[in-house]
Parts: structure tokens; sequence; C-alpha cells
């Protein structure tokens, strides 16, 4: 008699736990994204684990960073809210788990897609430097290895690591480098590299934000995708590149990287 109960006590507290709570669009309520990195169908693992590309070459990963901002997102009626923009920028990195969950402020409601960027806007790439604060402030950039202080410029995605199919550089090592950046140009035009990303929620679950709880959208970015999302890159011919025509290459390819695996709420 007690058991049933007892159990009759925890079904009537998981039910209050899970009840329904109508979003009011004039409050604002915290919203959570999670860059889960992977490689195909394994965890991204720094400095040990060994994976193979699209061209067959098998090699590991040392760094892996990112700069994700602008983000807005769609709720269930087709309204669209905008992160105001001094809130919106954000570096992911695998060697600092804390830094792979960003949190927004956005009113509370169901969203059913998601949008963001993946590199840093031109209009904050050029702004005084008192406008580029926190994990845009150059001086904190240099010490990431995030901005290339001779070109004025932020690197929006940094994968280092090694390969035996890379050829040995000047250190002895099969190292490749792959430093991608470029808003276009300032005084002249250039390659665009900022590329925008949108994720539909509604196949894997829309994020219901209210105020009392906090839903994690979890985004899985395969990086293998940066070797093979739109064009086939090979480490043998292409160990490193940074400022160059081919990195448009690259950016094309990790725009297709994220993928909504399913949402906590």
């Amino acid at each position: 008699m007690k058991q049933k109960l007892f159990l009759l006590a925890l079904i009537a507290f998981t039910a209050c736990s899970k009840e329904t709570v109508t979003p009011d669009s004039s409050v604002k309520g915290t919203l959570s994204i999670q860059f889960d990195n992977i490689a195909g169908d394994r965890n991204l693992q720094l400095g040990t684990g060994v994976y193979t590309n699209a061209a067959g070459e098998k090699f590991s990963v040392d760094i892996l960073k990112y700069f994700v901002s602008n983000i807005s997102v769609k709720n269930s009626s087709g309204e669209t809210y905008t992160v105001p923009q001094d809130s919106s920028y954000f570096l992911i990195s695998e060697e600092d788990g804390t830094s792979q969950f960003v949190k927004v402020h956005v009113p509370e409601g169901e969203y059913t897609s998601l949008t963001f960027v993946l590199g840093v806007d031109s209009l904050r790439s050029t702004m005084d430097i008192s406008k580029r604060t926190g994990v845009l402030d150059p001086s904190g950039g240099m010490d990431e290895g995030m901005y290339w202080g001779w070109n004025s410029g932020y690197i929006f995605l940094k994968m280092e690591g090694t390969s035996d199919a890379a050829p040995i550089d000047a250190s002895g090592q099969h190292k490749f480098r792959y430093h991608i950046g470029g808003f276009g140009g300032y005084n002249a035009v250039t390659f665009n590299n900022i590329k925008t990303i949108t994720v539909d929620l509604t196949a894997a679950g829309t994020a219901k934000v209210v105020d009392v709880r906090v839903p994690n959208i979890h985004l899985m970015a395969d990086i293998l995708k940066v070797f093979n999302g739109t064009t086939n890159i090979s480490l043998a011919e292409w160990s490193t590149i940074m400022v160059s025509d081919y990195s448009v290459n690259v950016a094309n390819n990790y725009q297709k990287m994220f993928t909504h695996d399913h949402t906590e709420n």
C-alpha cells in the first residue's frame, strides 16, 4: 500500500514538474545552443582521435575554434527575433567545454528555426576597437590566435592538426593548418567567407522558451565536412590554407557541417 501511494505521489510530482506554461512574448527567457563537435559518427577528441577524410587521408586535430555571431530565431507564427548584435558574438573552442554552450535571451515562445553566422560580419570587423570587446577584443583575439593583426581581420575558423598525408613542414612535422577568414574587403573587394547558416528545428524538436526553464538546442558540427561539404579537399594537396582565394572552398564546405540532433526542453 505504501509503495502504491509513493508511486502515485511520484506521478503527481512529475506531472506538476512538466506542467504546460503558456509563453508570454513580452517576457524574455534564456535559450541555450550547444555546438557539439564531431567527426562523422565519432566524438571529436583533440590530439588523440584519428579520423579519415573523403580523400582517404587519416588525420588528427589539435586545434578547433570558430566564431558564431548574429543569432536569430523564428517562432511558430513565422516571426523572427534577432538577438541584439552586441550580445551575439561567441567563440567556440573544442578545448573549452563551457564555450560550446551559447546562451542568448529571446522572447518566450516556440521556435522552429535557428539562424547564425559562422564568422564576424564586415560591419563589426571594421568598427573602432572600442566597439569590439569580449571575444572580439583584438588583443584577446591575438592571444586566442583568432585575429590577424597584420591583416586587420578575424579568423572565422581555425583547424590545425597532423596527417601523414601532409608534406613535412619547416619543423619536420606533417602538419596541416586551415585559418579561414575574409569579410569581403575594406578598401578593395576580396573574397567573402562569412557564412549564414539556418537550421530547421521542426524535425528533431522545436525550442520552447519560457522564463522558468532553459531549453537547449543541441547542434552537431561535423568537422569532416570541412574537407568535403561541397568540394573534396586533400591534405596532401592543401595542407595550409589561409589568406587565399582557395579558402572560399573551405568556407563553402564548413557551411554544411551543422545539423540539429535534438532539443532539450
